[in-house]
């Protein structure tokens, strides 16, 4: 009977010091309205990188962000020699597509050329997509194939050369504008590849 008294009393001192222990914390962490808590791993809330805006004593003009030395390139970035001129267009002519020609790299350009051209293009490459159909005032889009069909730039659209269809949609011409941002490199040369296909019909 004693015995089990005392582990009685035991357990009621240990449940009641751990009540007292939860409710220190508990009012610890109200104390402050702006505090957080407790908190656990603090080295996850505050990095240890510099932030861009960040002042930083590392280098002479004391900030984090610096201008990338000359001649360098962000990864994963392919530099284009060809400036967005006649000339530089005229010098695009020359450009070879680097991609072979694959039944898979032609299903991902008509992909791309679907969603991001045949809207004014139209899906044959006609000139005459869903956009060019609702509003009337839209007139100039080029078709890729015909007698007719004739860039802006002069020249027939069945025959120009991949590099100058590059050149466009890096840059684009007239009321089209630059696809640069949309499409990586690659799948600029994969809707060249398709667009050459559309070239082809009669």
């Amino acid at each position: 009977m004693k015995g089990s008294i005392l582990a009685m009393n035991k357990k009621s001192i240990v449940y009641g010091t751990f009540m007292v222990l939860v409710t220190v914390v508990m009012l610890s962490a109200c104390r402050d309205k702006r505090s957080t808590g407790l908190e656990y791993a603090r080295n996850m809330y505050d990095p240890i990188a510099y932030n861009q805006d960040q002042p930083n004593k590392n280098f002479a003009n004391g900030a984090t962000a610096q201008t990338p030395p000359a001649n360098t390139d962000p990864i994963g970035f392919v530099r284009y020699e060809y400036a967005n001129t006649k000339e530089g267009y005229e010098a695009s002519a020359a450009l070879v597509n680097p991609l072979p020609l694959t039944e898979k790299n032609l299903l991902e350009g008509k992909h791309f050329f679907t969603v991001f051209c045949a809207p004014c293009h139209g899906d044959k490459g006609d000139g005459q997509g869903h956009i060019v159909k609702l509003d009337k005032g839209i007139s100039g889009v080029p078709a890729y194939h015909g007698a007719d069909a004739v860039s802006s730039r002069g020249g027939a659209m069945a025959t120009m050369p991949a590099g100058k269809i590059y050149h466009t949609i890096m840059y684009g011409l007239n009321a089209m504008g630059s696809h640069a941002s949309q499409l990586t490199p690659t799948e600029r040369w994969k809707v060249v590849m398709y667009v050459q296909q559309l070239q082809k019909i009669k």
